[in-house]
């Protein structure tokens, strides 16, 4: 099932690159939690199944112009994923590009993330 959840992990994050909300969701459990390093940072706190997805999104629109995700390596720990790259972005009203490290760590109950 491990090289399962690798594919399962690159398919949620080109999700992520492609805004696809549905893509993004249908791979997770129904009590499904993120906690994005930006949203941590400045609000402390996760973002729960859809509707927390969605929210998330709509605040990262706000806030960038393009944000994308690029993998470098991801690795395969069996019930876990580790997805290792970095974020490149822009923002919105700075203009602003950044680029920064960035890692995911995803945990699978199943064929779901």
């Amino acid at each position: 099932m491990s090289q399962e959840n690798v594919e399962l992990a690159k398919l949620v994050m080109d999700a992520f690159n492609r805004r696809d909300i549905d893509a993004f969701v249908q791979p997770t459990t129904s009590d499904f939690e993120w906690f994005p390093a930006l949203g941590m940072a400045v609000e402390g706190d996760s973002f729960r199944g859809r509707e927390g997805v969605e929210a998330y999104f709509e605040a990262l629109h706000a806030t960038w112009e393009e944000v994308r995700l690029v993998a470098e390596e991801v690795r395969d720990l069996g019930e876990i994923v580790v997805w290792l790259g970095r974020i490149e972005g822009r923002g919105r009203r700075s203009g602003v590009v950044v680029e920064a490290p960035m890692g995911a760590v995803l945990e699978f109950r199943g064929e779901k993330a």
